[in-house]
């Protein structure tokens, strides 16, 4: 090929890739969320869904597609014809945790997938049964560092984000406490009310169990203090450095032109600063929006994906 055609070639390329993003999208756009309706990114995908339909003019519909801890939806959407119209709204943990916990793996998420934004952002809360005679971090500290035996925390499942930040509080405080997995969020919370287990990490959507006197919340595991709980102290208040705060972010098919990307990226962003998105997503148990850069969400995923793969090793997790 000589160089004239060669450069017309490269022309044209950029032309239809410019035009392509200039008309997309054409037809509903699908979210497809990794867990059940009600969930965070369940939450997450119909608030920004409906926000940006509003700029599309196009439908924007969310699809629930559960299972293996997340990795249906996500082979659902890398498997998807790369154009822009099936994007996966999904949790951290699929590119950040699941890769070092599974044995087995049918598909390499941090290859098949691109990152597009992060989404939101939410802290889990360290809940105790108010029975105990605990008031306060510090008191729980003690209380557990004198237990014998040790305390029973409750988590989502072995591997959970609900599992490894007590695990991290605990190497933080040097304390030791019976981990007891039980099958999600909802039956961890279920045992921690009636006694079963004493503490767990939760998410913010506990906070009417809290309001209610069924759990008492005495730390929050964000770097700053929760809009939604603002007299609950930070576990780094007590112990500099902690910080585990699960977020939530837009990823597309590998493959998905450079100006889709872009035109997306350029949206959400539009989308999360929205007065009514901040709103939406406060009413979907203090969740924050959360806007960074191509770069910074690059940089997110590699300090996470740091973080959990040394503490993984470090307890010999492995899940078949």
């Amino acid at each position: 090929m000589s160089l004239k055609k060669w450069i017309l070639v490269c022309l044209w390329g950029a032309l239809c890739t410019t035009v392509l993003a200039l008309d997309y999208p054409q037809k509903t756009v699908r979210l497809i969320s990794p867990i059940p309706p009600g969930g965070a990114p369940d939450l997450i995908a119909r608030a920004v869904g409906n926000r940006l339909a509003q700029i599309w003019s196009q439908p924007v519909v969310v699809e629930n597609k559960i299972g293996s801890n997340g990795q249906l939806a996500a082979e659902h959407v890398a498997r998807a014809t790369p154009d822009g119209y099936t994007l996966l709204v999904g949790m951290d943990s699929l590119f950040v945790i699941n890769p070092y916990l599974y044995k087995q793996k049918t598909l390499d998420v941090n290859k098949e997938l691109i990152p597009i934004a992060t989404l939101g952002a939410n802290q889990f809360v360290l809940a105790i049964n108010p029975a105990i005679s605990v008031k306060n971090f510090s008191e729980f500290i003690e209380y557990a560092k004198n237990a014998k035996p040790a305390l029973a925390y409750a988590s989502g499942g072995n591997g959970s984000q609900h599992h490894l930040t007590m695990e991290l509080l605990k190497a933080k405080a040097d304390i030791d406490l019976l981990h007891v997995p039980y099958k999600g969020g909802t039956a961890a919370t279920t045992a921690t009310i009636g006694g079963e287990t004493v503490a767990m990490f939760s998410g913010t959507s506990n906070a009417a169990l809290i309001k209610a006197g069924k759990l008492r919340a005495i730390a929050v595991s964000g770097s700053v203090r929760s809009k939604l709980m603002p007299d609950i102290p930070t576990v780094s208040e007590y112990y500099p450095g902690f910080d585990n705060t699960i977020w939530i972010g837009l990823f597309a098919p590998r493959g998905t032109p450079e100006s889709i990307v872009q035109r997306l990226r350029r949206d959400v962003a539009r989308v999360l600063v929205s007065p009514e998105l901040v709103e939406a997503f406060a009413n979907a148990g203090g969740i924050e929006p959360m806007l960074t850069s191509a770069d910074d969400m690059q940089r997110l995923m590699k300090r996470d994906q740091a973080k959990y793969s040394k503490l993984i090793g470090e307890l010999k997790l492995k899940i078949d």
